[in-house]
């Protein structure tokens, strides 16, 4: 074997590691809590001693941001937006919210309120939580987002500030999900593309826009 080849091998292995103790935290952080979990309940349920958690995150805040940033599925985003310079701006916006959007689980909306609480309240993990995963990511965003307003309208939008209100948008829908909107449980798999009409269109989908009608009726989304 290889130097090269062991190397692979043991970045494999450490991969692996590293996303069955996510997949462990994910299962306990929904089941107890942020602050009722602990390590050892982490590793029991990931089936390794307690000092291998540490091998891979310091400390149990370290393990919470590394759910936030598998949530965000940040090491993928710069390839998914790098589609959009190869694609039509409405089809990469419809592709990449349902895309998203399909990610949703009933386990990860229960990580997600529980990593929510936690980062609106701790103010040192919302820090770092922006620093380390939110900014990078809307970087990587906004490289492409400057190709992504017409010739009318790119001199009226600000690309950056568009962003951020395409993310609260998203994260609004989210959150009311988790407030038990009824609406919201039973037509989920129809948010992707009604957002995507939102942000393309505005209140008035465009005539003859099949996208910007809601599955079953002629309302706008």
């Amino acid at each position: 074997m290889t130097r090269e080849t062991d190397d692979s091998l043991q970045a494999y292995v450490a991969s692996a590691r590293k996303s069955q103790i996510l997949d462990a935290a994910t299962k306990v952080f929904a089941e107890k809590g942020f602050h009722r979990a602990t390590i050892r309940d982490v590793a029991r349920a990931a089936g390794v001693a307690d000092g291998t958690i540490y091998n891979y995150f310091e400390s149990k805040t370290a393990l919470l941001l590394g759910l936030l940033d598998r949530l965000n599925a940040t090491e993928q985003r710069e390839v998914d937006f790098a589609q959009s310079a190869e694609m039509d701006v409405a089809d990469f916006v419809r592709m990449y919210l349902n895309q998203r959007f399909k990610e949703v689980t009933a386990t990860s909306l229960d990580v997600f309120h529980v990593l929510l609480s936690e980062v609106l309240v701790n103010q040192e993990l919302r820090e770092t939580y922006y620093r380390q995963i939110v900014a990078p990511t809307f970087a990587v965003a906004e490289q492409y987002a400057q190709h992504w307003a017409s010739p009318e309208t790119e001199q009226r939008i600000d690309p950056q500030l568009m962003l951020r209100a395409v993310a609260g948008m998203t994260l609004g829908v989210l959150v009311l999900r988790l407030m038990g909107d009824s609406l919201l449980q039973t037509r989920w798999d129809e948010v992707p593309d009604a957002l995507a009409a939102l942000i393309l269109h505005g209140i008035k989908p465009a005539e003859g826009d099949d996208h910007a009608t809601s599955s079953g009726t002629d309302q706008p989304a």
